[in-house]
């Protein structure tokens, strides 16, 4: 008998032994069902939910970016993938951004009157980050400062540099230079984009690369990783520094002159011992090599006479280390002298600076 005859039989002859039947069919069917639901598994998926690349095109990146007045272009994905790549790629930069607030305030209020008195824009100063992070670091291939200057850049431009003296570490000196070189770079191309990346690979470099790419665009160039990524890294200390909440960052850079007051004086002869020298000038010669720290001999032999202008702080309690660590370049650390220094400077106390 089929189970449609069942069915007919259960509603037309409503007998015990057929309601007993219809109830064991539907309890039958409910077990079933609830087994067969309690043990489904579901597809396998290799679809992935998380965002494991973190490349939300455009998340937190500022609208209306713009380097020197000149605006970045936002509507293509490159564009925006690399600026996404410099701004939360690479977490180091942010991770030192204490260090780098501090240096900002100490240096800026030195650059940035040079930058305007020289007709730079001032999101130049962004370019020292870049180059040095403000220290008068030296590169493997020679350059040096906090722009870090080739010998033969800074001597092209007027800058001394030999044994005895390395006026690229002198910020004030090297700052000019590099503004000299901005400017340069701009009667060429006319783009203070252009500019700044010329200061990586060279007028040249960029000259050849627009001329073979067939553009007048730093975004349209494909150039190497270092410069083809050097405004965008500029564009995200700039933001960083001057908008730190952006970025959560908790930390203001304070628009205060923080650079201490000197007396300058002027020599124009040779120096046989800058010990004596500098108690001469009533300071000592941890405090003469730590803000003119382009004296990189043991002496000064001035033959032709050249003025050298020696700054002195007015106040004698200074705190050195403020400025020690930023000023004297890390390959001459090796020096006798200098190790000296560099020890004596960690223990010395302002009130000593006095004798």
């Amino acid at each position: 008998m089929t189970i449609s005859v069942w069915i007919l039989k259960i509603f037309r002859e409503p007998s015990p032994l057929y309601k007993k039947t219809y109830l064991s069919l539907v309890s039958w069917a409910l077990i079933s069902f609830l087994i067969k639901f309690s043990s489904f598994t579901p597809l396998q998926t290799n679809l992935d939910y998380t965002n494991s690349n973190f490349k939300v095109l455009g998340l937190n990146i500022p609208s209306n970016l713009q380097f020197a007045g000149e605006r970045v272009p936002q509507n293509d994905y490159e564009i925006k993938e690399s600026l996404e790549k410099e701004f939360f790629a690479n977490k180091s930069w942010k991770n030192s951004s204490l260090a780098l607030f501090h240096k900002a305030q100490k240096w800026f209020p030195l650059i940035e009157p040079i930058l305007k008195q020289e007709g730079v824009p001032d999101d130049f100063k962004y370019v020292a980050i870049i180059e040095s992070h403000l220290s008068n670091v030296v590169s493997p291939m020679g350059a040096a400062g906090f722009w870090q200057l080739m010998p033969t850049t800074a001597q092209h431009y007027g800058l001394i540099v030999n044994n005895e003296v390395d006026e690229r570490l002198d910020v004030e000196k090297a700052t000019h230079v590099a503004c000299k070189h901005f400017k340069d770079a701009h009667a060429y191309f006319k783009n203070w984009t252009l500019s700044a990346a010329a200061y990586n690979v060279g007028i040249g470099g960029i000259q050849n690369a627009l001329k073979k790419q067939n553009t007048n665009n730093y975004y349209d160039l494909l150039l190497n990783k270092e410069t083809g990524s050097f405004i965008y890294r500029i564009l995200a200390y700039k933001t960083l520094l001057s908008n730190p909440d952006h970025f959560g960052v908790k930390h203001k850079i304070k628009k205060t002159s923080a650079f201490p007051s000197f007396k300058i004086v002027k020599v124009d002869s040779s120096i046989t011992n800058l010990k004596a020298f500098a108690k001469h000038l009533n300071t000592n010669e941890i405090v003469l090599k730590t803000f003119n720290p382009w004296l990189i001999g043991e002496q000064l032999n001035n033959t032709d006479k050249k003025t050298y202008q020696f700054k002195i702080p007015k106040n004698k309690n200074l705190d050195l280390s403020v400025y020690f660590n930023d000023v004297f370049p890390q390959d001459v650390t090796t020096d006798t002298l200098l190790k000296s220094i560099v020890i004596d400077t960690l223990l010395i106390k302002p009130d000593t600076l006095k004798k």
